[in-house]
């Protein structure tokens, strides 16, 4: 049986990572990425989610947003339910290239997260104040 080729380049010296052109992800030791996902046209934070070597091929090649939900154990099509898929404009790494930046237009009625808000980012906590058991959220 033939062995399945890797979908990425293995990863080099610091300096091929840190400075060169060839894309070498470093996925945790679970095989994921951490993906924060903003809004491509007004750079707002929409959510973070996980990416596998499988979810990452996909999304390169659909440019449909695809990430591996933890919780439930499989890759998941963002807007595979609602009808609001993410269609991604850019994607980018970090310097270290163990994390992804998707720039996207949501698709349907442009929300991002499963409560049906537009970002999974709608609650702020308070800053300055005393720390316990009952930190107040506010709706942003």
């Amino acid at each position: 049986m033939a062995a399945t080729p890797p979908l990425f380049a293995a990863r080099g010296s610091a300096g091929e990572v840190e400075t060169g052109l060839c894309f070498q992800p470093k996925f945790d030791a679970q095989g994921l990425l951490p993906a924060i996902v903003t809004d491509a046209a007004s750079g707002e934070v929409l959510m973070f989610a996980w990416m596998n070597a499988q979810a990452l091929a996909l999304t390169l090649e659909t440019q449909i947003a695809h990430f591996w939900s933890r919780s439930r154990q499989r890759l998941w099509r963002k807007g595979e339910e609602s009808g609001n898929l993410m269609r991604v404009s850019e994607l980018r790494t970090d310097c270290d290239q163990d994390v992804l930046w998707l720039k996207v237009s949501v698709a349907g009625d442009g929300r991002a997260c499963h409560t049906g808000e537009r970002s999974c980012f709608y609650r702020a906590l308070p800053l300055g104040a005393a720390l316990g058991a009952d930190v107040p959220l506010r709706r942003t």
